[in-house]
Parts: C-alpha cells; structure tokens; sequence
C-alpha cells in the first residue's frame, strides 16, 4: 500500500497552494466541533444571563460564522472559495459549552478549515466574552466531525472517537504525560455551596536523573 502523498509540498519540500482548476465544481459540506471548558460559576453566569459583557452565546456564534468567510486570510494555503451557508451552535453543558459548525458550499475544494475556523474563533470570542468570569476557561477538541462531497466521498467521526471526545472523564493519558494527582485550579473555583468539577490533570514525564540534577542544582547554586 502506497503511503498517502501531502500534495500542499513540491518536490524540493517548499509548501504551495494546490491546484484545484482542474477540478468538478461540487456541492460539499464540513462539520466541526469544539468544546469550551468552565468553572461552575461561568456555567451558571451563562445559564443565567448575567456575564457582564452581555450575550455571550450570540457574539461567539456570530464570530464563527464571520470567521468562516475569513479562512483564507488566517490559514495561508486555504483557497477563497463561495461560503454559500454556515452554520454555528453553541450548547452549555454543566462543565463548559460545546462548539458546532457546519459550512457548505458548492466549488472545488471542501471546506473543512472554513468549519474547524468557525470552531476556533467562536470559542475564543467565547472566552473573549467570559474571562472577567473564568480567567482560565480552556479551548480543546477542536476537530472535524463529518464532511461530504468531492473526490474523497463521505466521513463521518466514528463511533469510538465520539464517545472518546464526549466522555466527562475527559480524556485518556496523553502520550509522554503521567499523572499528577493534583487538580487544577482553573475547576476548582467555584461559588459557595457548588459542586466541583474535577479532571485528572496530567504532566510531562520528567527522567529521575533530571530530577536529582535539578535538586542538587537548587542546593548548591539556589537559583530556585
């Protein structure tokens, strides 16, 4: 089996924009999903109605639908394609909000990037909006969902995958990291009488001698 080709490099290594004139014009379509993690008290103040800066919900999904019209200024090698419809959700769950974009368009390159853009912008218009509340709310799971159309046909995110990224335990060990046993605080603040929420919270694996280095270092020179 022949190992799958990056066709945005030339033969030298240099990167390009591909070539896409000799392409069918299709209708295609792309979805994207995010999810924008919360303190309890973000939560309630979004549930609520009460973040200071006004709506947040409406400002994020209207930051993700400009910012699909916009991929090709942000991401250098997308193509300016016709954005002919997006669409952006956004659902607060009790440990943040999660992130939905589908963009379509009927022209000769999908529009994945447009959707994952959407995604991306609409959380950080979303923090934008909420960070007098929760200083450290964190963007993450940001990939692509579906899409349909064009020469590669149709995908779908596959089960396992889905239940992975939805899980509340949130996340397996990541490669090279290893548990701590510490929370964070960023889901440890909470009001008066809230329950907490709580994530395993992981960290680099550090060699033992890198750790006696370290502490004979500090010993010694005191620069700790």
């Amino acid at each position: 089996m022949s190992k799958p080709q990056l066709n945005h490099l030339r033969a030298d290594g240099s990167a390009h924009m591909v070539d896409v004139s000799a392409k069918d014009v299709s209708v295609r379509s792309a979805t994207a999903a995010g999810r924008v993690l919360l303190t309890p008290v973000a939560v309630a103040a979004l549930r609520g109605g009460t973040v200071p800066k006004g709506d947040a919900l409406s400002v994020a999904r209207i930051a993700g639908i400009q910012a699909a019209k916009r991929t090709p200024d942000l991401i250098p090698l997308a193509h300016p394609i016709g954005v002919h419809a997006v669409e952006v959700d956004l659902t607060v769950a009790d440990d943040g909000v999660d992130l939905s974009a589908t963009v379509r368009t009927a022209d000769r390159t999908g529009v994945e990037m447009e959707a994952l853009t959407a995604v991306a912008v609409g959380a950080l218009a979303l923090i934008d909006m909420i960070k007098a509340v929760d200083r450290q709310a964190r963007i993450t799971d940001v990939r692509v969902t579906a899409k349909s159309g064009g020469r590669s046909g149709n995908w779908v995110e596959s089960l396992v995958a889905k239940v992975r990224w939805s899980s509340p335990a949130r996340r397996e060990r990541p490669a090279g990291y290893t548990r701590t046993g510490r929370v964070p605080s960023s889901l440890t603040r909470c009001a008066p009488g809230a329950s907490r929420s709580v994530m395993p919270s992981w960290s680099p694996m550090v060699p033992m001698s890198m750790l006696l280095f370290a502490r004979q270092s500090q010993a010694t020179r005191r620069l700790w």
